[in-house]
């Protein structure tokens, strides 16, 4: 066993709905810790390594989608196991070559220490090279979802975007989304959790299928 494979197999996995692992990074804007983002939702992305070409798509996805981000209250953070000054001429490379400015900042993670915090380590994948890990973290700090990728295929930046309103959605109004809901379209309403409010479901005004299955507009 590696001694990356050792650090982590001792490593905790982090999880959906708990506090997000606390880290203080050089990166390409100065320090950024995660408790500068306290108060905004964060999507902090790991890629594999600067100057490769799957990873320079999706950082153009994410800087041409930086301002729907932005007004949201969402800021973007990305990592990879590379130095400052490589981070620095990929960025760099992709506003000569493809005319595409990268508006948010990246870690420098040499150490590995936060892409193994956040599980971006997978072996079986790379031991020295993050897979496409995603994570939404909220205002108060704790981790509401992960998406994970191979390396081998970029992730989708609308869908990161989608999964963000969902959320946000969710946390205003108290109900659910269905699968590929886009903002205006009918949301879900928490089935009754009782017999005698199940009995009353279909008489509540929703768009009703079954006591467990309603919706409704916004």
């Amino acid at each position: 066993m590696t001694s990356t494979e050792m650090t982590q197999e001792r490593a905790p996995m982090p999880r959906i709905n708990e506090p997000a692992p606390a880290f203080s990074a050089k990166t390409t804007d100065g320090p950024r810790s995660l408790a500068d983002y306290r108060g905004k939702w964060l999507v902090l992305f790991s890629h594999p390594a600067d100057f490769t070409p799957v990873c320079t798509t999706e950082f153009m996805g994410f800087a041409r989608a930086a301002k729907e981000f932005t007004a949201l209250n969402c800021e973007l953070l990305g990592l990879s196991i590379d130095s400052n000054y490589a981070h620095i001429a990929w960025l760099r490379s992709i506003e000569e070559k493809f005319g595409v400015q990268i508006p948010f900042p990246i870690i420098e993670d040499l150490s590995m220490a936060v892409a193994t915090s956040f599980g971006m380590i997978h072996p079986g994948a790379s031991d020295t090279s993050a897979v496409r890990a995603t994570f939404l973290i909220d205002p108060e700090g704790i981790i509401r979802a992960m998406v994970y990728y191979p390396m081998s295929n970029g992730r989708s930046v609308d869908e990161v975007l989608r999964l963000l309103k969902a959320l946000q959605t969710s946390d205003k109004n108290k109900v659910a989304t269905p699968e590929g809901w886009q903002p205006g379209e009918p949301v879900i309403v928490p089935p009754p959790q009782t017999v005698a409010a199940a009995k009353t479901r279909a008489s509540e005004g929703y768009d009703y299928t079954d006591w467990y299955f309603s919706k409704k507009q916004l």
